[in-house]
């Protein structure tokens, strides 16, 4: 299919079919229950379920670059926190 340049792997598909997953469940919510009253957090922000999974997209990418800076491979220390953070940000934030 002339992908070959592009290094796929099941990881790589894992990834997007994580991050798609994620944008159509959030589509789902929204279309069950429309608004997704925003809510105050710890950080002070009033946030969207939208917003939420954008922090938890923003701050876990920062979590595994600065593990793979710091660490490097294998990461799965870093997707541990990752799925804290996510579980912290939908929790609390």
């Amino acid at each position: 299919m002339g992908l070959e340049w592009m290094a796929w792997t099941w990881q790589t598909a894992l990834f997007f079919v994580v991050i798609f997953g994620s944008i159509a469940f959030m589509g789902f919510l929204e279309y069950r229950n429309p608004g997704g009253a925003p809510r105050r957090g710890v950080l002070g922000l009033d946030t969207t379920r939208g917003d939420r999974l954008f922090i938890t997209c923003i701050g876990s990418a920062f979590i595994f670059l600065g593990w793979l800076g710091v660490m490097g491979t294998p990461l799965w220390g870093a997707l541990v926190l990752g799925v804290l953070w996510g579980g912290f940000v939908f929790w609390k934030v």
